[in-house]
Parts: structure tokens; C-alpha cells; sequence
């Protein structure tokens, strides 16, 4: 049985926006469902909490709307004792709550004119307000929903998902999406970069929800890294040459320009060191969103990531026009990323690279989360529906054999980032479970599949059907019920 919860002030008109219909179409009820139906069995030694963000408008836009503008929106799952209930909520930013209050849009957005917006854009974005709306993670037995172009980062509780507010260590100028969570330590590893000298700062987060650490890092200019990594005892940080024009900034404007001659650089860092510690080391051009994972080998510092072959893809033909080059630019197609391995020596300062498997586009990578920063040996990414940022399957990477296994979600059925949910008393490291949201615009209806990851082929163990049909979205998480405490 779905409970509706307090509604939302919704202005968004329909319209054919190839980002607000098909499984991006917004939803706008918040529910509370208990006792969903199941096809099949849920595992009983699954117990803890699924969480997913979400873009999703409830204004149009002042200008031109791009997907990430839209309003971050929480979905989750509670699994324990083989049952599972449903919850969503939107992020209560004080963007949004601005936008609730004027009963309608505030903010230009990410292809709007500067000078269109009504208020000023909060920490790195300009014209763009905090959604919060990209990633999410559960930490210090909260969860935590982060905005890409930085941001206040915002805390809410994991079982009732009510906004509990900004979380009070974060920065002047915010904290970036993929802050990182080490469950062995319990920290939480956070950076930031703005248009402004330093560029980038690095912290540490304790296990209380305390900041321990923080140091800035200098950089030669504005620049835009997505994503960190850390090992065991280091923090990785990364200066692609895909960044912000220093003349178009002085505009006021946010357009980011390819630089192919300019090698991408990786910063090394001691966990809790100073910034006369880093060391950069140089590798070929290109961009990364995401990183598998790291570790430390000998004097090597090992990176497992997502090289993109084309960082900077041509207008896709097929879009309405004025958005061709904005389909392109979130299309795993046309990025071409392949699982990559970088390699750096501490002792010799020299670093090494190979291409780890060339099946691209895989992306938004997954390892068990219990040895992040370990040696490992799985690694779990989803394919991309050709032309579209949608999710159509998982891969699954041995990198000790070299074989790759593939599951597709089937005809029109897209998925979410699929976290790694450790089995009880597991006896290898694949030995758990994936799960993930799907949108079947078939049956027009949204599920949480569950699979075995010993043997990703044979599809979900079991499928729960949710009580309305959501919005496609892509950073997820897991969290254990030990980690809700």
C-alpha cells in the first residue's frame, strides 16, 4: 500500500524535451509504501538500504534545460527478513525551497544565459543552482546527496529520507559530487574546485561526522574533476585537460574546451598529508568521470578508471535542434570510455598505462565496497543505450582472467547504477548480490531487481515491483543495516 506524502508546487508544462519524456519523464508524488510485491524471493541474508539519486524538474526552465538542472530526487529501498518498502523524496535544498517559494524557476540552468537568472548561482556553478542531485552516499548513519559542479552537500535521514539539512563541515566553496567513504575507517574523503586560487582543497571527514582534515591543492588553473580515488594510505586527485576557457569564464560563462596537447596529471597525495607532500605524475590526454577503484602494489600505485577515446564528441543528429551537442555530451556512445589502468611508481616517478579491456562504452563502475582501496579483482559497470544517457546492462570484468560477462536489461527497460551487497559470511569477493532501479517503459512501470553476482547471465533472483514508475537516474548506493547505525 503507496501513502502519498505533502506535495510538491509543480509548474512544469508538457512538452517533447527528448530529457523530461520516455524514462526521464519527472514524477512529482512522494510516497510511502510498505510490503511491495515480489516476483520471485528476496534473499533473508540481504538486510540494509538501497538509495539512489535522481534528476527531476518540477519548474521549466528559465533558458534552454539541460538533465542535470533537474531537482534532486532521493528513491529507496529497505530490504530485511525477505521483505522490502519504498520510499522517494525531493532534496529540500535551499534552491528548491527558493523555487517552492517563488512558484517557479530562479536559476538559468546549465544552458541558460548567466544574466537570465534571477539569483545568483551558489559556490562554483554561476547561474546554476545546488540540486543536489547527483550522487549519494550513507555516511556517519546519514545520507549524504552531493550537486557535480559542487555544492553545500546534504544530509537526510535514511530511514524517513526528511532533509536534515547541509552538512556543517562542508567548506566556503562546497564539496564535489563522489565524495568517498572507506568502510574500513569509517572516513569520508571529500574535494572541491571552484574558478578561483587554489582551485581544489582535499578533506577528511571522521567516522563522527567530524572534519579531521583539510588542506588546499594548488592547480595551474580552473579545472573540472569529477571524480577522486584514495588507497589504503593515499588520496588520488586528477587535472584532465577538458576544462573551463579562462575568456569565457571572465563572462560569465561556464564552457568547458578540449585540450589535447596538455597531458592529464594525476596528484598523489598521503592521506592526511599536507600539500608539500603531493606528487603529480603525467599520463596521456583524456577525461575520466569515474574510477573503479586503487591500490597500493610494491612502489606502485595502481588506478583502475574510464578512458574516454573522445572526450569531446560531435553534435549527435538525431536530437531537436539546439540540443544536439547537449545529447552528445552525456552519451556513453560518443565519449567511447573503456576500463583503462594507470600505474604510478613512487620510487622512480614514472608512470605506466593499458587499455584493461576495450569493450566500450562501459561506465559508472562498481566493486565491493568492503575493499575499495584494496587489491581486487571484479569490477561491475553498466553499457549505455546507444544515443542517450540510459543504462541498458551490466558488465561484469574479471581482471584476473580477462573475461567479461554481460547482462542486458531487455528491450526498453533502463537501469541505475548497481551497487555490490555483500553476501553473509561470503566466500569470495563476488560472492554477494547487484541491485539496481529499472524504468520499463514497456510495461510503463519502475522495479528493483536483485541479482547474483557469481552469475550476472541468469538475471534477477528476484524483481520488486515499486509503487509508480520513476524517472531514469544514475549514482546509487548501498548500505548495510550496521552502516544505518
Amino acid at each position: 500500500m503507496a501513502t502519498k506524502v505533502d506535495q510538491v508546487k509543480v509548474t512544469l508544462e508538457p512538452n517533447d524535451h527528448p530529457y523530461r519524456n520516455g524514462a526521464w519523464a519527472p514524477v512529482f508524488e512522494e510516497l510511502d509504501s510498505d510490503n511491495l510485491k515480489v516476483i520471485g524471493e528476496i534473499p533473508a541474508d540481504i538486510d540494509g538500504l538501497y538509495v539512489r539519486n535522481t534528476e527531476n524538474p518540477v519548474h521549466d526552465s528559465i533558458g534552454r534545460y539541460h538533465p542535470f538542472d533537474g531537482d534532486g530526487m532521493i528513491h529507496s529501498i529497505r530490504i530485511k527478513d525477505g521483505k522490502a518498502s519504498y520510499r522517494n523524496r525531493f532534496v529540500r535544498t535551499e534552491g528548491f525551497e527558493a523555487e517552492q517559494q517563488a512558484g517557479g524557476p530562479l536559476w538559468a540552468g546549465i544552458m541558460g544565459k548567466p544574466s537570465d537568472s534571477k539569483r545568483p548561482g551558489w559556490g562554483a556553478h554561476g547561474s546554476i543552482k545546488d540540486s543536489s542531485s547527483t550522487d549519494v552516499v550513507v555516511h556517519a548513519g546519514a545520507i549524504l546527496s552531493t550537486f557535480y559542479q559542487c555544492g553545500e552537500g546534504y544530509r537526510l535521514d535514511p530511514e524517513t529520507l526528511d532533509t536534515l539539512g547541509t552538512a556543517d563541515w562542508v567548506p566556503k566553496d562546497g564539496i564535489s559530487a563522489h565524495p568517498k567513504v572507506d568502510e574500513t575507517s569509517g572516513e569520508l574523503l571529500f574535494f572541491n574546485y571552484s574558478t578561483k586560487a587554489p582551485y581544489l582543497h582535499y578533506g577528511v571527514v571522521g567516522p563522527d561526522n567530524q572534519l579531521k582534515h583539510i588542506i588546499p591543492i594548488e592547480l595551474p588553473g580552473p579545472r573540472l574533476p569529477h571524480d577522486m580515488a584514495f588507497t589504503e594510505n593515499f588520496a588520488i586527485f586528477n587535472n584532465c585537460p577538458l576544462y573551463w576557457r579562462q575568456d569565457l569564464l571572465d563572462r560569465g560563462l561556464r564552457i568547458p574546451a578540449w585540450h589535447p596537447d596538455e597531458p592529464t596529471s594525476f596528484g598523489i597525495i598521503p592521506r592526511m598529508g599536507q600539500p608539500e607532500e603531493i606528487r603529480w605524475f603525467n599520463a596521456k590526454p583524456t577525461y575520466v568521470l569515474h574510477w573503479a577503484n586503487a591500490y597500493e602494489e610494491g612502489d606502485e600505485i595502481i588506478l583502475d578508471g574510464y578512458f574516454q577515446n573522445d572526450p569531446v564528441p560531435l553534435p549527435l543528429t538525431n536530437f531537436p535542434s539546439g540540443y544536439e551537442s547537449m545529447g552528445a555530451s552525456i552519451d556513453l556512445h560518443s565519449f567511447k570510455p573503456e576500463l583503462h589502468r594507470w600505474r604510478f611508481n613512487l620510487k622512480t616517478g614514472e608512470t605506466s598505462e593499458e587499455t584493461l579491456f576495450n569493450d566500450y562504452p562501459v561506465e559508472f563502475g562498481m566493486i565491493n565496497q568492503q575493499i575499495v582501496g584494496q587489491p581486487y579483482r571484479y569490477v561491475y559497470s553498466v553499457t549505455g543505450e546507444p544515443g542517450w544517457f540510459l543504462f541498458n546492462g551490466l558488465t561484469k570484468h574479471d581482471l584476473e582472467t580477462g573475461e567479461a560477462e554481460h547482462y542486458s536489461f531487455g528491450e526498453q527497460r533502463f537501469g541505475s547504477e548497481a551497487p555490490f551487497i555483500a553476501r553473509a559470511n561470503a566466500q569470495s569477493e563476488d560472492d554477494g548480490y547487484l541491485i539496481s532501479f529499472i524504468t520499463d517503459l514497456v510495461q510503463d512501470r519502475s522495479e528493483c531487481i536483485i541479482i547474483d553476482a557469481k552469475d550476472i547471465t541468469a538475471g534477477p533472483v528476484c524483481t520488486i515491483i515499486l509503487p509508480h514508475r520513476i524517472s531514469s537516474g544514475t549514482h546509487a548506493t548501498w548500505a548495510s543495516a550496521e552502516q544505518l547505525s
